[in-house]
């Protein structure tokens, strides 16, 4: 037996994702209050967010249309489905690649633009081919930047069209590092990778410290001739400094997923209308990702994928368990177990993982959590939301 949760959904989202939920939840873009909301694009800064909601499940990798900061201080864990549109994006960036190296854009505007008849045709076409040479892959330089699951996709499809791949991710995880083809070189430095590259492709997420991670100064340093390839985030690409540099012929070209009024009549800039994850197995991975961390959460509190809260996986141990999501404080859970003491429950098993600022427990108790104990658990200083998950099997 199921539990029963209302799930808001904001944006269409794949069939296959949505049959992955329980039947007896309630789904539909008229959920009012909704326990979760599932979203792909629409951006949720500007919405009234009830109350009622535990989670936000973005149907794809980046969240910033969600407003994670503010949700994280209701205690709200935000999901997202890294890697589960990796593919798409790779083939996109190699599409890019390609673009870049052949010439294609500009070739295929010249195309458009010839007239007459076949023979005039011919000869235009035999006279204007050579202002599109182009080169070929094997032997150049891809720099890499940020190795998660969509960079180190990129990284060895690289590598198998013969390249020399230069990568970079000052903060790359270990499951990431074990994925990452052996034959990529380090890179010490973002300076680093830009001198040493012939194509650089863009894989972080938009944060601080990564807005303009392309500037003036970096564009400097880039080899005469590099394609800079970004279907990250438009935000960390200074576009004046890439405008500069395809001017004075030191980029060679800029492909990106991202429109610009700044840069779209140069005629080797090429933009995409945000098409990286824009395919049916995409947008169905995503879906169903998401659609199974949000079940495993909303019935047993685990949490996988979360961009603001930890991992957290505990076996159930007891039919009766809480989850508390909780500021990273010192004494956490001494409090909660000397709450739980006082009523006279027994703890099974309690786990306590932590990210930041943001930490969650589980704790399997051997009875039943009362309200006025739940009310308590909530009362502590520095919790900030506490859910009771009893069992219905």
């Amino acid at each position: 037996m199921v539990q029963t949760h209302k799930i808001l959904t904001l944006n269409a989202i794949s069939k296959r994702g949505l049959a992955r939920l329980p039947p007896a939840y309630s789904v539909g873009n008229d959920v009012a209050d909704p326990d979760a909301i599932l979203v792909r694009s629409q951006d949720m800064h500007s919405l009234v967010i009830a109350d009622s909601v535990r989670a936000i499940c973005r149907a794809g990798a980046g969240t910033n249309n969600i407003p994670v900061k503010a949700m994280s201080e209701r205690g709200v864990v935000v999901f997202n489905a890294p890697g589960a549109n990796a593919n798409a994006v790779k083939e996109l960036v190699i599409a890019g690649m390609l673009l870049g190296a052949r010439n294609l854009a500009p070739a295929m505007r010249f195309v458009s633009a010839l007239e007459g008849d076949a023979e005039a045709l011919h000869k235009q076409v035999e006279a204007g081919k050579k202002a599109f040479v182009g080169h070929e892959l094997p032997g150049r330089a891809l720099g890499v930047v940020g190795l998660g699951a969509i960079g180190s996709m990129v990284a060895d499809a690289a590598i198998r069209l013969g390249m020399n791949v230069i990568g970079y991710d000052p903060e790359i995880t270990v499951d990431a590092a074990w994925r990452l083809p052996s034959q990529v070189r380090k890179a010490t430095s973002v300076e680093d990778l830009v001198k040493h590259s012939d194509f650089i492709s863009l894989h972080t997420p938009l944060v601080p410290a990564t807005r303009n991670l392309i500037n003036a100064e970096r564009v400097k340093l880039m080899r005469k001739g590099c394609v800079l390839l970004n279907f990250a985030r438009d935000g960390i690409v200074d576009e004046q400094a890439v405008l500069d540099g395809l001017n004075d012929n030191k980029l060679h070209a800029y492909i990106c997923d991202f429109p610009s009024n700044l840069l779209k009549s140069h005629a080797r800039f090429v933009a995409l209308p945000h098409l990286g994850a824009s395919t049916e197995e995409a947008e169905e991975n995503c879906a169903m990702m998401v659609a199974d961390q949000l079940v495993d959460y909303l019935e047993h509190g685990n949490i996988r994928n979360a961009v603001n809260f930890p991992n957290v996986d505990l076996l159930r141990e007891s039919a009766f368990r809480l989850a508390i999501a909780n500021a990273n404080v010192p004494n956490m859970l001494g409090q909660i177990s000397t709450s739980l003491a006082a009523a006279g429950l027994n703890i099974h098993n309690m786990v306590n993982k932590s990210r930041g600022d943001m930490a969650f427990t589980l704790v399997d108790v051997d009875a039943a959590v009362t309200d006025s104990v739940i009310a308590q658990l909530a009362a502590i200083e520095g919790v900030l939301r506490v859910r009771y998950i009893p069992s219905l099997d």
